[in-house]
């Protein structure tokens, strides 16, 4: 049985509960060695703040990066971090809501008309409203979330209204109670995943963002993949943001617009996966390779070559403004979700350290430094279904130590080469596809650098560029052709599965 860790803001806050020496404070956890910490771990967040970018966050991410399972994990606190994310999912709740809600008034728990609104609390997905427990259990298989508040609202009928994660140290005396009873059955259960629905048809819809400054394919590019779909049985049909409510018409889904976690970009892979259609990035890809510092400790855990790297919060920085001297000048400092080399600053001394780190507390409560590598070029390996599609060289914008320069209100980038998978150096390749592997079976870019010490993973990308006239320089239509086959596969497979 996996040993269970409990993680809090504040030690203090575990008072009313029986001693343990698994209780540790955020602080403590997010700074233990990654090493350390690998492998067949519970921890148990109950951070009082899963607010993106947060400690409570920070604690779950890290957690998966170490290979633990955790309570609640980052998908889950995603998806209640915006009403429009999880109002996805009311829909499978609404009738379940509505019987069990007129079995609490036929059994007299509820006068009829009594309330249009009813709240309650959910414990690891239990309640001692014995009449809501099957509610609470499919709450919890959808938002896995520790203690969760769940209001109702009565209108033509009872249906879910709202849902939010509840602070440990805000429970009353009563709910402490019920919080240990039902502490004691989650450390014993077995999670389940929802089920997905079936299609059928074969329609591909990319997601793109017309008025988009640097997408990650271009005009010309979307085209290729319209017409060489169409020589493929393949209807290719261009989608926005505003085409959400649509998603259900399709078998798959391609992003092809910059995607983050906090954006419509996260809630097209989460709809799409709900409703069982194929979504290259998929929502757990999109969450590990936008935030650096999860890859930071997920390359380290798993002993992937990278540059030098720490994790550091204000209170880590206040307690030894030297910490990061060991990194040697100059080093980065990265803000943990920056894309096309934007939320990443060069410190050249230790003079300029302080103004740069305050001005990235502001944004996250953690921020990434890591050992500054300068090469002429990055080389960028294509990975989709774990093989090597296309290697480019991406070399540095002219002038600047980075491929895209942002500054004086302009952006401008290096240029590329493309080169066919067998000139490219076998460790690159080998490297880049077991840095790809720990994210997933998707499609990334993993960006390498060549250096004297060896091949170093700078990050991984999902979503990575596809433009005509750059990575389909060796392969030509192929490349286009390559991607198509794998949506192909992957409906297909879905189908026999099903």
């Amino acid at each position: 049985m996996r040993e269970l860790y409990i993680v809090l803001d504040d030690i203090k806050d575990w008072k009313p509960y029986y001693h343990s020496d698994r209780v540790m404070s955020a602080q403590d956890f997010l700074m233990q060695k990654s090493d350390e910490w690998k492998g067949p771990l519970n921890i148990l967040n109950l951070c009082g703040n899963y607010k993106y970018l947060n400690l409570g966050w920070y604690v779950s991410l890290l957690a998966e990066a170490r290979g633990n399972k955790v309570l609640p994990d980052t998908s889950s606190i995603l998806n209640v971090s915006k009403k429009r994310i999880y109002t996805i999912e009311f829909d499978e709740l609404g009738k379940t809501v509505d019987k069990l809600f007129h079995k609490q008034t036929a059994e007299g728990h509820m006068e009829s008309g009594e309330k249009s609104v009813y709240r309650t609390k959910f414990f690891f997905g239990h309640t001692n409203a014995e009449a809501l427990e099957p509610l609470a259990r499919q709450i919890f298989e959808l938002f896995s979330l520790p203690i969760i508040e769940v209001e109702f609202k009565k209108g033509h009928k009872w249906k879910l209204e709202k849902i939010k994660p509840v602070s440990l140290k805000s429970l009353s005396e009563e709910e402490e109670d019920l919080f240990i009873r039902f502490l004691e059955k989650y450390s014993n259960s077995i999670w389940t995943k929802p089920k997905a629905k079936k299609k059928s048809r074969y329609d591909l819809a990319i997601l793109h963002d017309p008025e988009e400054a640097l997408p990650p394919s271009s005009k010309r590019s979307l085209s290729k993949f319209i017409q060489i779909g169409k020589k493929m049985d393949v209807k290719v049909e261009l989608i926005t943001k505003a085409d959400f409510n649509r998603l259900g018409e399709y078998d798959a889904l391609f992003i092809r617009e910059t995607t983050a976690v906090n954006t419509h970009t996260y809630r097209f892979a989460k709809k799409a996966e709900a409703e069982g259609i194929i979504v290259i990035d998929d929502s757990k890809s999109i969450l590990k390779c936008t935030n650096k510092i999860f890859l930071a400790n997920l390359l380290e855990t798993h002993k992937v070559p990278h540059p030098r790297t720490r994790i550091i919060t204000r209170k880590g920085y206040a307690n030894d403004p030297h910490i990061l001297d060991e990194l040697g000048y100059p080093f980065i400092i990265k803000i943990p979700d920056g894309s096309f080399s934007r939320g990443m600053k060069k410190v050249n001394n230790p003079e300029e350290l302080p103004e740069i780190l305050n001005s990235y507390f502001k944004q996250s409560d953690l921020v990434l430094a890591q050992q500054y590598v300068y090469t002429d070029f990055d080389w960028r390996i294509g990975v989709l279904g774990n093989k090597a599609l296309f290697a480019c060289k991406y070399y540095m914008s002219k002038g600047h130590w980075q491929i895209y320069n942002h500054g004086h209100g302009r952006s401008s980038y290096g240029r590329a080469t493309t080169h066919a998978i067998f000139e490219t150096p076998p460790k690159v390749i080998k490297t880049a596809l077991k840095a790809a592997s720990l994210i997933g079976d998707g499609l990334y870019g993993v960006d390498l650098k060549e250096t004297p010490e060896g091949i170093l993973v700078i990050e991984v990308n999902d979503n990575p560029n596809i433009d005509a006239g750059c990575e389909d320089l060796f392969l030509g239509d192929e490349l286009y052709r390559e991607i198509l086959r794998d949506f192909i596969s992957r409906i297909e497979n879905k189908h026999r599965v099903s």
